[in-house]
Parts: structure tokens; sequence; C-alpha cells
């Protein structure tokens, strides 16, 4: 059974890495990737600041990554990769407004000080 079993898995792995694998299968493993290093980037910045931060790189890396996500869900014709990644893409642009505005309303009140 379990002779069976491991021949079964190494046939799955063989399928979905060298079989079924082409340029678009490539690309949403870019995206991942790219998405996924939105963390990196978080971590270090964390890290250097000895506090939990969210930098600007992550808000860009998420919606890069979450746009390269998005067209592979559209390739593949797969609604379970494309309406997470459209809520997700709309929250980190929001995100980025509201970094925007706030940076505008500090700058601001800064100029008033002086």
């Amino acid at each position: 059974m379990l002779m069976r079993l491991s021949h079964d898995i190494g046939l799955f792995f063989y399928d979905i890495v060298v079989a079924r694998f082409d340029l678009w299968a490539a690309f949403g493993v870019l995206a991942q990737f790219v998405f996924g290093a939105r963390f990196i980037v978080q971590w270090i910045a964390s890290e250097k600041a000895e506090k939990s931060v969210i930098p600007m790189g992550f808000w860009v890396l998420s919606i890069v990554g979450g746009l390269m996500t998005m067209v592979y869900g559209f390739v593949r014709r797969d609604i379970v990769i494309i309406l997470p990644q459209m809520l997700s893409i709309f929250i980190y642009v929001r995100n980025l407004m509201l970094i925007a505005k706030d940076k505008k309303k500090t700058k601001a009140q800064a100029e008033m000080q002086t």
C-alpha cells in the first residue's frame, strides 16, 4: 500500500511539475513569488525598526503580485483565484490611498506649525 501511494504521489508531482508545466504555469509561480516577497520586505523593515511596520514596498508588491495572480486566474479561467484577487487588489489600493491622505495631512500640519 505504501509503495502504491509513493508511486501515485510521484506521478502526481510529475504531472504538475513536468507534464502540465507551461509558460502560464511559470508566470503563475513567478506571480506567487512576487506576492510572497512582500512578507520578506515587511519582515526586514520590522526588524530594522524593532517594531512591526508595513513599508510602501509591501503594498506595491501586494498590488503587482495580486495583479499577476489575477491575470493567471483569468488565463486559467479559475474563479477561485480571480475573485479573491479582485477584492485584495481593491484593499491594497485603498491602503495606498489612505497612506497618501495621511502623508498629505501630516505635511499640511507641519507647514502650519512653521
